[in-house]
């Protein structure tokens, strides 16, 4: 579909469909963006650190394409050095360059068309004295404590920091809405606070300021966990790459897909923080208007249903765990098959994979 052709309405509601809850922090300056026909460019980071998940592969894809049918250009950031920073792949910077380009090569996988996005490398972007200039303009805005909070958008808790050089995180991250001259930050809700920080950086630099859309955080498959904080839960909750036991991955065989299901947190009745419905939520049912349950006769037979009408059946005890868990592994072996096929077809992506597959995954 044509952006063009579309009303300011209709763009305005695509990009709703990617934040949390249709949430956009500065919604008002977006749809004054939207009437004044410039082009708008949004960006999402990344840092490479390991073997892709579905969050990474198939959520990234769909907010993508969403965000392109609304006529905005989209960037994606591959922060190879905030990787370092973090200590990701044991820092060691051959492996996460190698580790992002393999991420490339998924988002290929994934429909993602490369010839429509920009992919940027972090370490491009800091090779020069404009952008350390910039972060020491920001650091010189932000308290050390609200660094110290903020740090929780590299996946720590505030008391996790292992040396000074993550207290220079939050800051690059902030400057990098400036560098790289976006209108919209479309980030993980986990950061959620440096793309605050950021809009009010701008405000006292009179620097461009940007729109926040936060995109969901998909759950493990252990479903949600405490935590001290909001920070923390979702830290605690989100599917992690690091830890394989609640994570379903790109590459992850059939078999593999069906027995990390059937094994996850999948309360009967209930769809709050229940894993398999937020993968019906936000992935399966993203792509599919309606899905198919199969069951025997005698447990009440076949279903055909759309996401309301599912919700509804499951919390009304019609519909057993068990087969909603087959219907949920279906659905994610078929969006995930094409990944599969991509990577045993193409030998540069298989390759990486390979490589990328050995690495040890640091937190």
């Amino acid at each position: 579909m044509d952006s063009k052709k579309l009303s300011v309405e209709e763009r305005l509601n695509l990009i709703k469909q990617v934040g949390e809850g249709g949430e956009i922090i500065g919604e008002e300056e977006l749809k004054e963006m939207l009437e004044s026909k410039k082009q708008l460019v949004a960006y999402d980071g990344f840092e490479p650190s390991g073997l892709a998940h579905i969050p990474f592969g198939l959520l990234r894809a769909e907010n993508i394409k969403l965000m392109l049918k609304a006529g905005v250009k989209f960037k994606l950031y591959l922060a190879d050095y905030f990787a370092f920073i973090n200590n990701k792949l044991g820092g060691d910077l051959k492996r996460i360059k190698r580790a992002g380009e393999y991420f490339i090569e998924v988002w290929k996988a994934c429909g993602v068309d490369t010839s429509k996005v920009e992919i940027i490398w972090a370490s491009e972007k800091m090779d020069n004295l404009k952008y350390w200039d910039r972060v020491l303009n920001v650091a010189k805005e932000t308290t050390l404590n609200r660094s110290i909070r903020a740090t929780t958008i590299m996946g720590r808790k505030e008391g996790e920091l292992q040396s000074t050089a993550q207290l220079f995180y939050p800051s690059m991250q902030v400057s990098d809405i400036f560098e790289l001259d976006v209108d919209i930050c479309q980030l993980g809700l986990d950061q959620r606070r440096a793309n605050v920080l950021g809009r009010e950086i701008a405000d006292k630099r009179k620097w461009k300021k940007p729109v926040v859309v936060s995109h969901h955080m998909i759950l493990g498959l252990q479903g949600v966990q405490q935590g001290s904080s909001k920070e923390e839960v979702l830290m605690a909750s989100k599917m992690s790459k690091s830890k394989p036991e609640t994570c379903i991955y790109m590459h992850d065989a059939q078999k593999d897909v069906e027995r990390k299901i059937n094994k996850a947190y999948c309360p009967e009745k209930i769809i709050e923080g229940n894993p398999l419905f937020d993968y019906l939520k936000y992935l399966i049912f993203k792509r599919y208007s309606k899905i198919k349950i199969s069951r025997p006769e005698k447990f009440g037979g076949n279903l055909e249903v759309n996401y309301l009408e599912l919700e509804e059946i499951y919390k009304e005890g019609k519909l057993h765990p068990l087969d909603l868990k087959k219907a949920v592994a279906f659905y994610l072996n078929e969006m995930i098959e094409p990944v599969r096929q991509y990577f045993e077809k193409n030998k540069k992506a298989k390759a990486l994979y390979e490589e990328v597959k050995k690495y040890s995954i640091t937190r």
